[in-house]
């Protein structure tokens, strides 16, 4: 996911878990790097690299095993590890537009997967 500090990743990740079925607090992982979610068949992790000064952190945090498990892996700041992460299916653009409550949102496929999900 990507977008400015306020563009709401955090809270489209909210609404987004939400529908997927999480009940109880979300939580930013802005401090923890890493908020962990489970639902009957699906394992979620919620990563926020905001925070992360150089790409080799995110190896450093054990979360290569963690990105190579099967679930559903969402990124807030993914440049800030981007030289080591995997290539997403989908990367999320929201921008802050007009009014205090108006986003630009635009998905765009990064694997043969990613083009798959796309309506």
């Amino acid at each position: 996911m990507h977008g400015a500090l306020g563009a709401g990743k955090t809270t489209f990740v909210r609404h987004l878990l939400r529908a997927l079925g999480v009940g109880g607090r979300i939580k930013s992982p802005t401090y923890a790097v890493l908020e962990s979610y489970e639902l009957p068949g699906l394992v979620i992790s919620h990563f926020d690299f905001y925070r992360f000064d150089d790409a080799r952190e995110w190896a450093d945090a054990g979360l290569r095993d963690l990105y190579a498990a099967p679930g559903l892996k969402i990124a807030e700041w993914p440049e800030h590890a981007a030289a080591l992460l995997p290539r997403p299916d989908l990367a999320l653009h929201i921008e802050a537009v007009g009014a205090a409550d108006a986003r630009a949102v635009r998905l765009d496929a990064g694997t043969p997967r990613g083009l798959e999900l796309l309506p």
